[in-house]
């Protein structure tokens, strides 16, 4: 059986020390691009994993991150910890998830004791936890490393990463109105959370600059749930005066709405526009296929990994520099067209 190569055989043949192995391997910064270079090829060569454990142990690290979250959209936390663990995976941290109750008033003492009880070297929190102004305080105050996502810029550039929700619901309003379309719904999310107004606020900006204004009665609140898509979309489609396009708050909504339209027979999108927000990976095999914005729900993930680990390597002003705003964009599919009645905008579309 072959011999498991150590930190030592590493150094000796890299040439330099069990620090500088070690540091590169934590991701420091402090290491040159040629020897970091020259040491990871020896790693790969030997085919060297560190012992996490060890590795704790010799820096007062558990190299652990957390992930806090109370989100149902399972396709969403799936593509936050794929972006995740592309960052851990690379510099030897391991990931520990907490799910949560947001709206639960011992939401800082169950995440606090979360954090103590898994000895966690930083914390990420998603939406909506995220938006607790009363946790955020908590984790600064514990002097643990943390970072949050959202759609608004809640915290200093250290602590956060924004999805410019806002002007990307701004941008979809301005598609639906060059296709002609003034008769329009918004199912929107909970309001109490941040980022269902930004996306709402955004919409109705983006309508006003062509001069249309959504009938509050077709604005209808959802749960971000396929199953409130479909109750929202019951509530739209069965009035007399129905609109020629929806948008849906996320994409599991703007499902829920197609499932009503196929069984009241209304065509999607001859009769009916439909699109939603997230692309998740549901929007490109729904029938018909979704327009949607795509949120870069993995790279958000990435970006905060890295400004976490940085923290945690005491370079703040390094995490500071990392990106803290990202910019989802319009994807268009099947799901929407011009209003059959209205003139093609072929110019004002390319």
């Amino acid at each position: 059986m072959q011999k498991q190569a150590t930190i030592n055989d590493v150094a000796r043949i890299a040439g330099v020390s069990k620090r500088t192995v070690s540091r590169v391997i934590n991701g420091s910064l402090s290491v040159g691009d040629g020897t970091r270079l020259r040491v990871e090829k020896v790693i790969s060569d030997l085919k060297y994993s560190p012992n996490t454990q060890a590795r704790g142990l010799a820096s007062s690290r558990s190299y652990l991150l957390g992930l806090i979250y109370d989100n149902p959209d399972a396709l969403y936390l799936d593509d936050v910890q794929r972006g995740v663990l592309e960052v851990c995976s690379n510099l030897g941290y391991e990931l520990v998830v907490h799910p949560c109750r947001y709206r639960s008033e011992s939401l800082v003492q169950d995440c606090l004791r979360f954090m103590q009880r898994s000895k966690l070297d930083g914390v990420i929190v998603l939406p909506p936890v995220s938006e607790s102004e009363t946790l955020a305080l908590a984790l600064k105050e514990s002097g643990s490393p943390y970072v949050r996502l959202s759609s608004v810029a809640l915290d200093e550039p250290k602590h956060i990463v924004v999805s410019d929700d806002r002007a990307a619901a701004a941008e979809m309003a301005r598609y639906f109105a060059q296709l002609g379309h003034e008769k329009i719904a918004f199912i929107s999310g909970p309001q109490r959370y941040k980022s269902s107004t930004e996306r709402m606020e955004g919409f109705q900006l983006g309508l006003s600059a062509y001069g249309i204004k959504i009938d509050p009665e077709q604005i209808i609140e959802g749960n971000n749930t396929y199953e409130t898509g479909i109750e929202c979309a019951r509530l739209i489609l069965q009035r007399a005066d129905r609109p020629t396009a929806i948008f849906a708050n996320n994409d599991q909504m703007a499902a829920g709405v197609l499932k009503v339209a196929h069984t009241l027979g209304i065509k999607v999108p001859e009769q009916l526009s439909v699109a939603g927000f997230d692309d998740n990976m549901l929007a490109s095999r729904v029938i018909p296929a979704l327009t949607t914005i795509r949120r870069p729900v993995r790279q958000m993930a990435l970006l905060a990994t890295s400004k976490m680990i940085m923290s945690i390597e005491n370079n703040d002003k390094a995490a500071s520099n990392v990106a803290a705003k990202v910019a989802p964009t319009l994807v268009v599919r099947e799901s929407t067209a011009r209003v059959a009645s209205q003139p093609e905008y072929e110019n004002e579309l390319k």
